[in-house]
């Protein structure tokens, strides 16, 4: 083994020369690592800002140690920054003092922090963070209906600058899963079904973030999820037991990779494999982050992916999420210990556990001889290459003060909200949009100051000129704090809402418009509603400048809309377009 006593030998500090090649630099460093100092490296575990400065909050809904200690105890430098500051200023003031900690260390590795999405419209704490004080864009979904690679590599820049600012360098994004199984409760992050268009965007969305090489400017991506996350079982997440598993009737796994091509090409810095096992393919039957015949068969040898491996949260161990148990995503490898899930997870050729904070368990392994530290080495020069590429070791504070100016600055803002008005999708209008100024207007779903600006907000729909209402894609709430962010199930409306409404659409003309976070069935109103339009995240402000004729919609639909559950449960997980005769095909839109 290669350790080294700290107290024995002083550091040779020539890996901070800038000058020296990157590979260069990181056999110096790895050279001087004890075996514990290489572990921290493979620890990628939740953190929340602390604020005045301050650098610990203990998180209680994840239940993780407090950051200095996992730092200088551990010997951790990656972190998921849950939670929001209320400024990019303050935001970066915590970011430093994170790495002021990280500098006092004997090698003073710098931290790199990471983030799920924060400039989107999300009601899933698991997949998304709320914008706090970023701009505000529509879900990926509005990048899927906008089918535009310019539009999305600028928001990628965007989101860059303001990620830079405060100091986050990788997103755990984009998704770039195919969203072919109408049911699934994760579909909100992808651009859709079709595998064309989520790859040309997919590689916009790394462009704008990484830039054409990835510098000292860029933030690494993290793709995700290899080899596609789309195909649950009768629609169901595997972040949960009971959607443990991927199927293929169709026989279609290969177009679930299609876009993750498009993704080496473009460049992304790191992988991220899905929870999921597949079921009936030629792989082996246990979820990604342990399978070494898609981790290393596929991403390693067959596409010449050299970049980082990271798990999704929580592979290995049991853990308490929002104050309730929530059991290891070791789908297929359930019996086996803590342990020898962190082996068969080296073994597939993953770099790094996502959500764990265990490295004393790694060392165990290289103790006991299942693991060699040439492998360590292997995984640990690929993290600490990353952090050198990043410019880390060479600036790792942010400006606080330019911080406060970039984040959520007017003209991101702006751009923000033209993109969210763009991606709104028109699916029927009967000669009643655009709506006039100053009509008297009966709204549920809106904010009733919001509808002001436009028109006379009434009390009942019979004083009205119009109706608006604003509504959500149905879904089956779900047991448990945690499952019941996931919006899963039926796609269909509960009878008596269908009747509620369509008895309004009887009084008065009804203009639904409803947030797609994944399809929806508007079969029963769509020779009732005088239009219905869709959204995939936009504010109420923008839905209403497009309803009123201030603003554009230019969205198509980045799926298609079933016509009916019985259609649903007929398609095939793996298949896009696969649903009989949709209500609204992929692609559909007018133009308003």
């Amino acid at each position: 083994m290669n350790n080294v006593d700290p107290q024995a030998k002083s550091v040779d500090t020539s890996f901070r020369d800038a000058s020296l090649p990157v590979a260069e630099r990181v056999e110096n460093l790895l050279q001087q690592m004890t075996l514990e100092d290489k572990a921290g490296l493979f620890f990628h575990t939740m953190i929340m800002p602390g604020s005045n400065g301050g650098v610990d909050v203990v998180d209680g809904m994840f239940d993780v140690p407090s950051t200095t200690d996992m730092i200088l105890k551990q010997g951790m430098t990656h972190f998921n920054v849950l939670g929001s500051a209320p400024s990019g200023q303050e935001l970066a003031a915590w970011h430093n003092a994170v790495q002021e900690v990280a500098a006092s260390t004997r090698l003073g590795i710098p931290v790199t922090l990471s983030t799920d999405p924060r400039h989107h419209f999300s009601m899933n704490p698991g997949a998304s963070m709320l914008a706090g004080p970023f701009s505000q864009w529509p879900e990926t979904l509005g990048f899927g209906a906008l089918g535009d690679e310019e539009t999305t590599e600028k928001f990628g820049d965007i989101a860059r600058q303001e990620y830079a600012a405060v100091g986050l360098r990788v997103a755990l994004h984009p998704q770039i899963d195919l969203a072919t199984e109408p049911r699934w409760g994760r579909q909100n992050g992808t651009f859709g079904e079709d595998a064309e268009l989520t790859g040309r965007l997919g590689a916009a969305y790394i462009r704008g973030f990484q830039g054409e090489k990835l510098g000292p400017d860029s933030v690494a991506t993290m793709t995700k999820h290899f080899p596609g996350g789309g195909p649950q079982k009768d629609g169901e997440d595997p972040h949960f037991a009971h959607g443990r598993e991927q199927v293929y009737p169709g026989g279609n796994f290969e177009y679930h990779l299609k876009p993750f091509e498009d993704a080496f090409e473009a460049g992304t810095s790191q992988l991220m494999p899905y929870y999921g096992m597949p079921v009936g393919t030629e792989y082996e039957e246990v979820g990604f982050g342990f399978n070494k015949s898609v981790i290393t068969g596929l991403a390693r040898e067959r596409y010449g992916f050299d970049g980082i491996v990271c798990t999704d949260w929580g592979l290995l161990s049991d853990a308490v999420m929002m104050g309730e148990p929530f059991p290891a995503r070791a789908w297929g490898v359930e019996h086996l210990s803590v342990k020898d899930r962190m082996a068969k997870v080296i073994d597939a050729g993953v770099d790094q556990f996502g959500g764990e904070n265990i490295p004393e368990l790694l060392v165990q392994l290289v103790r006991e001889g299942r693991l060699t530290e040439q492998r360590m080495d292997e995984s640990a020069r690929r993290l600490l290459r990353e952090k050198f590429v990043l410019g880390l070791f060479d600036k790792p504070m942010v400006d606080e003060e330019a911080a406060g100016r970039i984040v959520g600055n007017d003209e991101f803002r702006a751009a923000g909200e033209q993109a969210q008005r763009e991606a709104l999708t028109l699916l029927t209008n009967n000669n009643v949009l655009p709506l006039a100024r100053n009509i008297k207007v009966y709204v549920e779903g809106f904010a009733p100051e919001a509808a002001a600006a436009y028109g006379e907000v009434v009390a009942t729909p019979e004083q009205a000129d119009v109706a608006l209402l604003r509504l959500q894609a149905p879904f089956e709430p779900r047991p448990g704090m945690f499952e019941s962010f996931f919006h899963q199930g039926s796609l269909a409306y509960p009878q008596d809402e269908v009747d509620r409404i369509n008895a309004l659409c009887a009084k008065v003309p009804t203009v639904l418009e409803i947030y797609l976070d994944r399809p929806a069935i508007l079969t029963p109103f769509a020779d009732m509603a005088a239009a219905l339009m869709v959204d995939f995240g936009a504010s109420d402000e923008a839905v209403l400048d497009v309803l009123f004729g201030a603003s554009h919609a230019r969205g198509k639909l980045p799926f298609e809309l079933p016509s009916s559950m019985n259609a649903v449960v007929e398609s095939r997980p793996d298949m896009p377009f696969d649903t009989a005769a949709p209500l609204f095909p992929f692609g559909h839109g007018i133009a308003l």
